[in-house]
């Protein structure tokens, strides 16, 4: 399988947690990229560093690695791929998939390093 395509979003990030409950403001909705994630124990989002979120823990400080898609739903080893590289070169990720393709977020202070590592790896970034 050849190796996806990968872009580097320009916006910074931060990911937040609140309670399962909690209600999400407006703003996050009319914002061009945004991550819900909801489960019994928490809701978790990633958004615009820009956007002010009354959380109950934030970490800010996160640049974006999107895989070029769509990605078909049977591909297989893609985030595994990539995280496996972002691992050799000590770099933690947080990662995020929609229905077209995934998304790799790593700190913002080690974009540059991970891209080294991914283009040593063989991938393309754009």
């Amino acid at each position: 399988m050849d190796k996806p395509t990968l872009i580097i979003l320009d916006q910074e990030f931060s990911i937040h947690r609140f309670q399962p409950s909690a209600s999400l403001p407006a703003s996050i909705f009319n914002s061009q990229f945004y991550w819900l994630g909801k489960t019994d124990e928490e809701l978790s989002v990633v958004c615009d560093s820009s956007i002010e979120l009354n959380s109950d823990q934030k970490s800010e400080g996160w640049s974006c690695i999107k895989v070029l898609g769509p990605l078909d739903l049977s591909m297989t080893g893609v985030l595994a791929g990539i995280s496996a590289v972002l691992a050799a070169a000590q770099i933690s990720i947080f990662a995020l998939s929609t229905f077209d393709t995934d998304f790799i977020l790593v700190k913002t202070t080690l974009v540059e390093k991970a891209v080294i590592a991914l283009r040593e790896a063989g991938y393309n970034l754009e």
